[in-house]
């Protein structure tokens, strides 16, 4: 019988490989969900695969220069927008934050939208300032929800288990000053993130070829 990683199964498993972390072991036990959140953090910041990315759609304030972030943004993929009747898909094109202001010196001023930058981790600048309620999709890698004893699943657990667990044992090792033990789990683990990368890229190349061939 197959059986799915959660949260709690997580825990139990990271006991058993570190025979540490029992509820009489308190100092362990008590850090496992901050190692674990930590291989996520990890995991999360080390690999840009399909399973990181999100869209999120939304509206332009007309005026708006200025837009928020999602929560848990990571990076930014792509940003389009529709325009006219036909919603036909316009793409923001990036830029730094200083060419678009310098672009767009007066955000009081409003035109259609052309390019973007970071304005800050929290919030993107567009320019110029909409001059339109024009509807976006925004394309954009993602720190899943972090697992707690409320949150018992996300997509690593469901596609990548192996490197959560790795990953977990490798924060793991520099805490129980058990350094020995780190280039064991290190290797595991970048083989782990290595096949990750290479499905990830033959989805790529069978998109590309697939598109190719229409």
């Amino acid at each position: 019988m197959a059986v799915s990683m959660t949260f709690n199964s997580l825990l139990e498993d990271m006991k058993k490989y570190l025979e540490r972390g029992t509820a009489v072991d308190p100092s362990v036990f008590d850090q496992l969900p901050s190692l674990i959140n930590l291989a996520e953090r990890e995991l999360a910041n080390q690999l840009k695969i399909l399973g990181f990315v999100k869209v999120v759609t939304d509206t332009m304030g007309v005026g708006q220069s200025v837009i928020p972030k999602p929560n848990r943004w990571r990076d930014t993929i792509s940003i389009n927008f529709g325009v006219g009747a036909e919603q036909v898909r316009t793409q923001l094109f990036p830029r730094s934050y200083e060419y678009c202001r310098t672009y767009w010196p007066d955000e009081d001023l409003t035109d259609q939208p052309k390019f973007y930058s970071d304005y800050d981790y929290f919030n993107w600048l567009i320019a110029p300032s909409a001059d339109f309620a024009y509807p976006f999709e925004v394309n954009y890698w993602e720190l899943p929800a972090l697992l707690d004893s409320t949150n018992q699943t996300n997509w690593t657990t469901d596609f990548a288990p192996n490197s959560l667990l790795h990953g977990a044992l490798l924060q793991a090792t520099p805490f129980l000053k058990n350094d020995e033990r780190i280039p064991v789990w290190q290797t595991i683990y970048d083989k782990d993130v290595a096949i990750l990368e290479a499905q990830d890229m033959k989805r790529i190349i069978d998109r590309n070829v697939t598109r190719g061939s229409v």
